[in-house]
């Protein structure tokens, strides 16, 4: 054991050991990400929970790697296991970006403002959360693309959960001038829509979309439209809302040609 040990640090040999145990924590590390992910499925599991054990499993690789470093490099494990020494570099690297980030990253995971599979707004953004990792929430948005907000953006921002009983409660404005009355707008324009579009959708919805009157001024007024889609379905809602917009306008566009 001694020989191996002189052999290992002796130069170059050090730098090939160092990269083959690296290559070997990152090939188990996937392997442990794929059972979680598959058990998980397995047992039913919910998204955040399983969100919540590949974070550890993350952190707990990285532990792992720089234990190596220190161990083949002979820096004094005491660094490692020390309290103080703990404290004293998150003091130090405090204001960087990264840390920030791996600390709100946990803020979030506890507090729980949201869980994976919840739509969210996010300040001025909004999607779907894919995943909450160390520094980064992944949002699956609107135009289909997967945007990462820094968690610490996300934790100094407002948060507007719109995932309620299972599913999400999506709501729209649509705005009309003062040629038609309100009355007629929904028994002309917006019911006949909706009880279309409910019909034609039954098998994508939990429940049939609902109308409001929001507001109003000397210029037109609004219309909140609200949808419902089952949770985890961001991508159902990006194309049935445009398309319930959509079946309003051209009723709308029909009454006024007439």
């Amino acid at each position: 054991m001694t020989e191996l040990m002189d052999l290992i640090s002796t130069g170059w040999m050090k730098y090939i050991v160092t990269v083959v145990v690296f290559v070997a924590i990152f090939t188990f590390y996937k392997f442990l990400s794929r059972l979680v992910s598959k058990t998980g499925r397995r047992l039913e599991l919910e998204p955040h929970a399983v969100n919540a054990l590949r974070l550890v499993l993350r952190v707990a690789t990285v532990f792992s790697s720089m234990y190596v470093i220190f161990a083949l490099y002979e820096i004094p494990t005491t660094l490692f296991v020390s309290g103080s020494a703990l404290v004293g570099a998150l003091l130090g690297f405090g204001s960087s970006q990264t840390i920030n980030n791996i600390v709100a990253g946990f803020y979030v995971l506890i507090s729980q403002p949201f869980r994976v599979k919840d739509y969210v707004k996010i300040a001025d953004l909004e999607g779907q959360v894919e995943e909450i990792s160390i520094n980064y929430t992944n949002l699956y948005t609107p135009t289909f693309n997967l945007l990462k907000v820094p968690n610490t953006q996300v934790m100094n921002s407002r948060i507007l959960n719109l995932t309620h009983e299972g599913f999400i409660k999506y709501t729209f404005t649509i705005g009309f001038d003062h040629a038609m009355t309100n009355q007629a707008l929904m028994e002309n324009c917006i019911q006949p829509a909706i009880d279309e579009f409910h019909e034609k959708h039954l098998d994508l919805q939990l429940r049939k979309p609902e109308a409001y009157l929001d507001s109003g001024d000397r210029l037109g007024k609004n219309f909140l439209i609200r949808i419902f889609i089952p949770k985890g379905e961001a991508k159902t809602l990006y194309t049935l809302r445009p398309e319930l917009l959509d079946m309003i306008m051209e009723r709308w566009y029909g009454c006024r040609a007439q």
